[in-house]
């Protein structure tokens, strides 16, 4: 063999184990991924059956997500809504 029939041959073999390399990496992160959609399944199966178990007792499950999202902001913004809400309410006779 000459030389350069050796360096393809090496080229090759380099080529081949980046892309083992590669494959490998993918493959954990599509792995993790399908591990984490699992987890968010199972997540949100949760929060439906506590809002089952809320409305079981009474609640008002439509009033209740409210709440929640209202909880995730901030309370200048949820006073700044309400306040123009109450203005069109009233500019309507509402």
């Amino acid at each position: 063999m000459d030389s350069t029939t050796d360096s393809s041959v090496t080229e090759t073999s380099s080529s081949d184990a980046t892309y083992r390399v590669t494959a490998g990496e993918l493959r954990q992160f599509v792995e993790r991924f399908e591990r984490l959609e699992a987890e968010k399944k199972d997540l949100a199966e949760q929060q439906k059956e506590v809002m089952a178990e809320a409305k079981a007792r009474g609640y008002d499950t439509k009033v209740l997500r409210k709440v929640v999202a209202l909880r995730k902001r901030d309370a200048d913004d949820i006073a700044e809504e309400e306040a123009v809400l109450e203005m069109y309410k009233e500019a309507l006779g509402m």
